[in-house]
């Protein structure tokens, strides 16, 4: 119930910042981007892993940050470096288990030892198809690819890593929204798959930030 409201209050709020953007800064000066420039995005998530894989088995939902390097080619594509960091909190379960150890124990979730949340850090390239270039509102494509390192927080503070680090594929679909030179909202969505201690982990999750491109 918590990941489905979160997720659709992220929905809510994105449509009405969008909303807001397209109609106060309607006869804003916008500079659109050109090949050759590079996009810096920062911004925040919210997302949720599907209860499958190492990952979702155990933690739900939670938020998330990103920074992204996006560089524009010619033939509306483009090419990027992209740093994410999505945190997954553990779901309402009777036990945890500690099942990457060899003694295969389970606690109790409020015992200070159980874990209370999990963060995943990914690095990866993406590739982008961009639509609508010459318009305020830039709609794409994507698809990446990158190295996952996973992090475990038991409830005393303490932080784990059990496992080993692990790639990762992702799709997604965004839009970029142009309200001021070369800046922009950036929103999207993305669907992850990451393969961790021998299992898949389904994460899926809603962004939105700014990403500014430098005037050559």
């Amino acid at each position: 119930m918590r990941s489905t409201q979160g997720l659709a209050g992220l929905v809510a709020a994105v449509a009405l910042v969008v909303w807001l953007a397209g109609t106060a800064a309607a006869e804003s000066l916008v500079v659109l981007p050109r090949p050759g420039q590079v996009g810096l995005s920062v911004g925040g998530s919210y997302g949720v892993a599907l209860k499958s894989g190492t990952i979702g088995e155990q933690f739900g939902d939670g938020e998330g940050m990103n920074v992204r390097l996006r560089y524009r080619a010619r033939y509306e594509r483009g090419f990027g470096l992209s740093f994410e960091s999505h945190t997954r909190y553990v779901r309402d379960l009777e036990t945890v288990d500690d099942y990457w150890t060899a003694g295969d124990d389970a606690y109790p979730p409020d015992s200070s030892v159980a874990y209370e949340k999990a963060r995943i850090f990914l690095y990866g390239l993406e590739f982008y198809q961009f639509f609508n270039t010459r318009t305020k509102t830039t709609t794409m494509l994507s698809v990446g690819a990158g190295l996952a390192h996973p992090a475990f927080t038991l409830n005393d503070g303490d932080t784990q890593y059990p496992l080993q680090d692990g790639p990762y594929l992702a799709v997604g679909a965004g839009l970029e929204r142009f309200f001021w030179r070369g800046l922009a909202f950036d929103l999207g969505a993305r669907y992850t798959a990451i393969f961790l201690g021998g299992r898949t982990t389904h994460d899926l999750h809603a962004s939105l930030g700014l990403i500014y491109y430098a005037s050559l």
